[in-house]
Formats: structure tokens, sequence, C-alpha cells
């Protein structure tokens, strides 16, 4: 079946009736990425100006009886609506179905364009477009070769899409008979038809560029699309994708561009043309200024280690615990240990934080007494969320929330901490108690 939103893609409101209205849940994602679930009908009319979803173009949305559509989808010839409506609808009752325009009008813009870019890029280089993606901002064809698009060829391809868009070619809908092969002989049909699909199907064509099967709305002149940009290419596997806008995205991803562009000026205090000169300058300094940084770590590493060697035997500490937060490398726990004296036992974290109870990212390592570093090792992986081996005397992990490191720092003190000795007396069996 074809539906009115495929007739006419720029009829805005459109009276049908009701053919069936079943209760119906739909798992809704709003703008901010939450899920819930909504309560509604979903609801099959005579005829619809929603599209439904399919030819890589999501559904579209609208009202219908004055309630908000959110989901469209195509089930054999019909279109079935998911309507956010507290009550059910009659059958045979007329409504009045609203479409979300400008929702189907970037949807045209951008359905259009990847069938104008994928016939030139057939054209001059014989790449087969083999899928293509409508992103929420910007969307992109799958280009079947294994060579990365140079720009220039991404230019190219840009200038004649724009050309074409400035000489307004028409873009009409002709409904064939599937059954006849001679009106399929010039049209692109890479996926074919889908299996349910009945009735005539829909070519959309291009003056004088391509014609392609495809059951999507479309704009009816390129002049419509106003222009088109390719942002860049990168190659995927054995294919390469295209990222592109059209019209209206253009404009959006060029504000985007600019407000960027203002804020790095204000940041670096100097305009575009120096941002990429500013930009390296200050990565040279951000640089210089972090291996001397981690130069004046390794040597509080250092000088930590010595002040444990210059105490007397008796009076070094049974454990000692450093922790720092100076996003720096594993590297000042190792110069620590080179130099640190032996028969203490040793609780060492390097982080990427500088604030206490953070939950950032970091490095442990346990060195000492070999069944206490096997006893405490994996509890305080537990504890910070990390993983990690070791052996014998040894024991080192990644860890991933320091936000619980006090509670490591308690269990070693507890492991250390003075134990009481029970013995029982030889005589009336009562029990004598000795401090370590």
């Amino acid at each position: 079946m074809v539906f009115k939103c495929q007739e006419d893609s720029f009829l805005k409101e459109f009276k049908t009736k009701i053919v069936s209205s079943e209760f119906a849940t739909l798992d809704w994602t709003d703008p901010s990425g939450k899920v819930e679930k909504l309560k509604g009908f979903n609801v099959i009319c005579e005829d619809t100006i929603l599209f439904p979803e399919g030819g890589g173009q999501p559904c579209d949305y609208g009202t219908l009886g004055g309630f908000p559509v959110k989901n469209v989808q195509r089930k054999g010839s019909t279109a079935v609506h998911f309507v956010e409506s507290p009550t059910s609808f009659e059958q045979d009752a007329e409504v009045l179905l609203t479409l979300d325009y400008q929702r189907r009008l970037d949807h045209m813009q951008q359905h259009s364009g990847q069938h104008l870019i994928t016939a030139l890029f057939d054209r001059e280089f014989k790449y087969d477009t083999t899928s293509w993606s409508l992103g929420s901002t910007v969307s992109y064809i799958q280009l079947s070769t294994p060579h990365l698009i140079s720009r220039e060829s991404l230019d190219l391809i840009e200038r004649q899409a724009n050309d074409l868009i400035r000489e307004g070619r028409e873009v009409t809908v002709l409904l064939v008979d599937p059954e006849v092969a001679q009106e399929f002989q010039d049209a692109r049909a890479p996926r074919g038809l889908p299996k349910d699909h009945e009735g005539l199907a829909r070519v959309v064509r291009i003056e004088g560029i391509e014609s392609n099967m495809c059951c999507g709305t479309h704009v009816t002149n390129l002049s419509q699309l106003q222009c088109i940009k390719l942002l860049y290419a990168e190659k995927v596997k054995a294919n390469v994708l295209v990222h592109f806008v059209v019209g209206e995205r253009v404009l959006v991803k060029l504000g985007e561009v600019f407000q960027r562009e203002q804020q790095l000026t204000q940041a670096l205090k100097g305009g575009p043309g120096q941002h990429l000169e500013l930009v390296q300058k200050l990565q040279q300094n951000v640089k210089g200024s972090r291996k001397y940084f981690q130069q004046l770590l390794k040597r509080y590493a250092t000088a930590e280690a010595e002040r444990l060697c210059d105490l007397p035997k008796k009076d070094r500490p049974k454990y000692f615990s450093l922790h720092r937060r100076d996003g720096i490398e594993v590297d000042f726990i190792n110069t620590f240990l080179r130099a640190a004296p032996e028969g203490i036992f040793y609780f060492l974290t390097v982080s990427e934080s500088v604030f206490a109870g953070s939950s950032a990212k970091g490095h442990l390592v346990l060195r000492g007494d070999p069944e206490i570093v096997g006893k405490l090792g994996p509890q305080f992986m537990e504890i910070l969320e990390g993983k990690g081996n070791g052996k014998e005397d040894n024991f080192q992990g990644k860890i991933n929330n320091l936000a619980r490191l006090q509670e490591c720092q308690e269990l070693l003190e507890a492991e250390f901490k003075p134990k009481r000795i029970i013995e029982a007396a030889p005589a009336n069996g009562a029990q004598l108690e000795a401090e370590e």
C-alpha cells in the first residue's frame, strides 16, 4: 500500500477514519536519554500522513485526534500508530492527523540528499552504497570500497551535488509493477522489496541523475535541499563511511562551529587564524610542565624512601601508606620502591584525580609479607572496584573507585594492630591475656 504521506510528502494535516485501536505500551527515550514506559493505544487508520519507519528513515511524529503520536511502524499494508492517549478510539470515528513538519522536512532533506550523493559516487567512482544511516545530527552512507576517500574527492562530489541543487532538478515518484521487469531496468534496488510488500512499488527519480526504489518521503525539487556538506570520510573494515549534512543541518553545524571558534578565540586570546599555532604552543607548554612535574614527584618519591631508610631499624613502622592524586603514572611507585627499605609492608596508590574521596581511576601496589599481600590484595580490589594479581610479596592492580580508599586503610591498620594472645591456665581453667 502507498500511504498518503508517500503521495504528498508536504501534506501537514489529514482527516481519516479509525480502523482499530488496541491498548499498548511503548519504551520511550526522551532527549536526555532517559527511558520511560508510555501507556497508550496502537491505532490503525484507513490512511496516514505519518510515515512509518522504513528505508533507513525514522518514523514521523505528530498528533492523532489531538493526542501525541510517538511511534509509527509499518505492518504489511497498514501503519500502526502508537498514540499516547488515556482513552481508546472508536472504530470508524473520523480523526484529524497532524504532522510534525520540521521533523519531516529534516528527514526528507537528509534522505533525498543521500540519494543524490549515492548517485554521484556511483557515477564518478563506481562506488556502491551498501547502507546508510539517518542520524539525529549527522548522517552517513557506507561505500563498498577499501580505499579511503580523499578530501579532494569529497569536495568534487560536494560541488557537483550543490550545482545540481542550484539547477533545481526535479524529483518525482513513480508507482511501478514489480512484476514488470522493464519498469525496473534503470532503477537502483540494492536490497529489493520487503518480504511483506504488497501492491505497486515506488521508484524515486532525480531528473537526469538516477532512479532508486525507495519507500521514504522525499522533496519534489533538489532546490528544497538548500545545500549539502560532506564532512569527512572514515575507513571501517573493508568499507568507507562518508558523513554528511543537508539543508537546515548545514546551518546548525555552521552555527556550532562558529560558536566554538568564538570560544576558542576567547580562551586562546587569538583569532581563528592563530588557533592551530596557539594550541600547539599550549600543548608544548603542558608537555614540558608535566615532564618537570613528574621529575619533581620522582624526587619526592626518592626522598620519602630515603627518610624511611634513615630511621633506625627498631624505629621503622610495620606498614607504610602513600597515596598520590596527581595524575601521574605508576613510575612514581616504582621509583619509591626501588629506594625503600625492606621489612616494611607498603600500600601505595596513584590516581588521576586531585580530589580526596574521588571515584577516579588509578593504580595500586602492595609489597611486603606474602601472607598479608595475598590476603589484602583481593579484598582491596573488591572495595576499590578493580582488577589485579600478585606473586609472593608483590600485588598490583588497576582500581576504579578511590572514594573508598579509607576502608582499605582501616583494614590495613587492623591487620597490624596488636592482637591479644589467650593461654589456658594449667590449674583452675582461668585464662591469662597478654599483649604482643
